[in-house]
């Protein structure tokens, strides 16, 4: 029954996938109202400064639906010891008010199940921190991205405005 479970998971859309929230509760994807941009995010990051783009992105289109989701990760050491010192971290330093997770594995066994519907399904993971995933409101990867695209080039603005006129 597990196997079946994990097989329904990996196969299904991102619509199907959960985060636990910062501030607690959970971040449902199929509760949201639009495209998600999820990034794997770390405090003590050379790209920690695209935090700033997020927040931008989160500004200009989260009343289309856009909704901008960082995923603290640990996964290259770079992140903080704590859920809090992370919060307090982007709340001081970028003024942050996008959703946001726990911290969270995103590569490797332990890695979040979202994280792992992205490598087995579509053959992409994070290869370091702000890696970013566009996923459409059907749950569909609409475009992945390594850390050296910012959050507001061209190409993945133009991605999201496209995924919003969906």
């Amino acid at each position: 029954m597990r196997t079946a479970i994990l097989v329904f998971l990996l196969a299904s859309p991102a619509v199907a996938f959960e985060f636990e929230a910062i501030e607690g509760g959970t971040i449902d994807f199929d509760a949201l109202p639009g495209p998600v941009l999820v990034v794997n995010t770390a405090s003590r990051c050379g790209f920690t400064d695209q935090y700033a783009g997020l927040q931008e992105l989160h500004e200009r289109y989260a009343d289309r639906g856009l909704t901008v989701l960082a995923v603290p990760s640990d996964a290259f050491r770079q992140e903080l010891d704590s859920d809090a010192a992370v919060a307090e971290f982007c709340e001081v330093n970028y003024g942050l008010t996008i959703p946001m997770t726990t911290i969270t594995d995103v590569t490797g066994a332990d890695a979040h199940p979202f994280y792992r519907w992205l490598a087995d399904t579509h053959g992409v993971q994070p290869r370091w921190n702000f890696n970013k995933a566009l996923i459409s409101t059907d749950g569909e990867l609409v475009r992945f991205d390594g850390a050296g695209t910012r959050p507001l080039a061209p190409p993945l603005v133009a991605a999201i405005e496209d995924a919003l006129a969906r």
